[in-house]
């Protein structure tokens, strides 16, 4: 952890009252020389690291345990009563910064502080006081809705377990037993529709009325400015929907063909997407947490030494919680503790191959923040989700080759390539789905319950193959969205990962043809944390951000021949 230079050593955050009085010492300090407002970034850096890694913990320990009440009210208790007086004291702040004369000294000097108090700007002009205690409901309901979906579980065989460790037997060759399984899933789901639509429906309201009180005339117009996509519009989102649409939906539709004509059914029954089509028994990578992690070390040492050293230095300061118990909230993520410069990694790992996806993903935005960690401020290293992004998928994609450590046999190895490959033509349909819904959903802020699941099925049909029968489950389909989280706690958060991936696929391409230039130019743009465009960033990584369908089309092609270049 960095030394302290501007706040006690021994400071706890208990109430606004022990951080009132940093935020009034920096926003009433006189500033008379670039040295004088160096300094006052730096401090209001270290304030930020510091209140960003007490919200950090109190979301990571409500989070491994949603049922630990002391754990819930903590983290409420900085959402309700610490962050509405922070955030006008912030305003405050970034007010005076902006207004520093010294400011286009920086700018003019150091194209990291342009990108600094472009952001700066922005959120002085989106900030609307009446919009603090909104904001502390939605985050409130976002918990909420944490809350309901930790407590899903079904009994299976005598047996309480996690809908994630129940997804296991999705994989199961036994066409029965997935039925069986997937059945009592869908009815537990089915239990807290009325409760989740209810709950969407207010958080639609609120974050309406947030965007008419900051001058938008919708949440969608809204959101782009609160998440600086200073970089592309609305109308590239579209864009990139037609192109997943016409070059990916067909590839999904192709490779759904194959998984009919293997496993011999006429049709496509939802519980026949994530069984191998050969119906071999689920790829099982790892027994438990640990052998996960010790696994994932060695796959990511070989990939780079240094991504190895970063996950080997989480564990030995037990900055992990990888394994699904009940109570634990759903998800996976990766959350930067500012002040320690360090990350924390938090999943729902059950002995399935995409648990071995999701740690070297979360481990690729670990590698992130060891990289930018020697970044001068606290903003420099909070990176736009589209390069969070383009970490951890590529960091999917390079360490593919080295997953042999997690088999005894290459068939195995060869096939969890195949299945990474492949579920990539998969995910990408899904995410033009959700992105395209949630378009929709703010674009019409009054809409009915109705009209809102109408446009859900509509939205998935226009990305569908037409090969899945969801005959006496049509709810299932309808109500899909409710599993997606990021619908619910971070609105918006997910076209990057479409952006990303595109990204992704040039940076292993790049590495397949020229392996150590391009694992030195994708750490190249990591070490850049935001201090650089979105362009500019994916420009240092060697490769375009861009979404055009003749953009993706070149890119899915590559990706097909990879495919066919595996073993059979």
């Amino acid at each position: 952890m960095s030394e302290r230079k501007f706040l006690p050593g021994e400071l706890i955050i208990h109430n606004w009252d022990d951080l009132k009085p940093y935020y009034e010492a920096l926003i009433s300090r006189e500033v008379n020389s670039l040295d004088h407002f160096r300094l006052l970034l730096e401090h209001t850096s270290e304030l930020e690291s510091v209140v960003a890694e007490d919200l950090a913990w109190r979301y990571i320990r409500m989070t491994c345990d949603t049922t630990d009440k002391a754990a819930e009210s903590t983290y409420l208790d900085f959402v309700q009563h610490i962050q509405p007086h922070i955030a006008p004291a912030e305003d405050a702040l970034n007010k005076k910064i902006v207004a520093c004369p010294e400011a286009a000294l920086l700018e003019g000097e150091d194209e990291a502080y342009r990108i600094y108090f472009r952001s700066l700007r922005n959120a002085v002009e989106l900030f609307r006081e009446e919009n603090v205690p909104l904001q502390a409901e939605l985050q409130t309901l976002a918990q909420h809705y944490a809350s309901i979906q930790g407590a899903l579980s079904i009994q299976w065989e005598g047996k309480e377990i996690t809908m994630e460790q129940a997804a296991i037997f999705l994989q199961d060759p036994n066409r029965k037993i997935r039925e069986e399984v997937w059945t009592l899933l869908h009815e537990r789901r089915m239990q807290d529709v009325a409760q989740l639509d209810a709950l969407f429906t207010e958080m639609v309201q609120k974050r309406h009325q947030v965007a008419l009180n900051a001058g938008f005339r919708n949440f969608r117009d809204y959101m782009f400015r609160a998440l600086a996509r200073f970089d592309y519009t609305p109308e590239d989102c579209f864009e990139f929907h037609e192109a997943i649409a016409t070059i990916v939906v067909p590839m999904l539709r192709k490779q759904y063909q194959h998984r009919m004509n293997l496993l011999d059914v006429d049709e496509l029954r939802p519980w026949d997407l994530a069984v191998d089509p050969e119906q071999k028994p689920a790829l099982r990578p790892f027994r438990d947490g640990a052998e996960l992690l010790d696994r994932s070390i060695r796959c990511l040492q070989d990939t780079d030494p240094f991504f190895g050293e970063c996950l080997e230095e989480m564990k030995r300061l037990k900055l992990l919680d990888l394994e699904s118990r009940k109570g634990k909230a759903p998800g996976g993520y990766n959350y930067p503790l500012a002040e320690r410069n360090i990350p924390f990694i938090f999943m729902n790992a059950s002995g399935k191959m995409r648990d071995v996806e999701t740690l070297v993903h979360e481990a690729g935005h670990a590698v992130h923040s060891f990289l930018s960690s020697s970044l001068r401020l606290h903003a420099f290293k909070n990176t736009p989700s589209e390069v969070a992004e383009l970490a951890s998928m590529s960091m999917e994609l390079l360490t593919m080759e080295h997953w042999d450590v997690f088999f005894e046999q290459q068939a195995d190895h060869v096939r969890a390539m195949r299945e990474q490959l492949e579920g990539i033509i998969q995910t990408l349909p899904w995410i033009g789905i959700v992105d395209k819904f949630q378009h929709w959903v703010y674009e019409h802020p009054n809409h009915s319950h109705d009209e809102r699941k109408e446009a859900w099925v509509r939205i998935n049909r226009e990305f569908g193959t037409g090969l899945v029968d969801y005959s006496s489950y049509e709810d299932a389909l309808a109500w899909g969205w409710h599993r997606q989280l990021h619908i619910f706690e971070v609105p918006f958060y997910y076209i990057e990962y479409g952006m990303a991936q595109l990204g992704a696929i040039g940076i292993w391409k790049q590495v397949m043809e020229h392996r150590s230039e391009g694992i030195q130019s994708y750490k190249e743009a990591l070490k850049l944390g935001y201090t650089r465009s979105i362009p500019e960033i994916y420009q240092t990584g060697g490769i375009r951000f861009g979404f055009s369908e003749v953009y993706v089309r070149s890119l899915f092609q590559f990706v097909d021949q990879e495919i066919r270049k595996l073993p059979q």
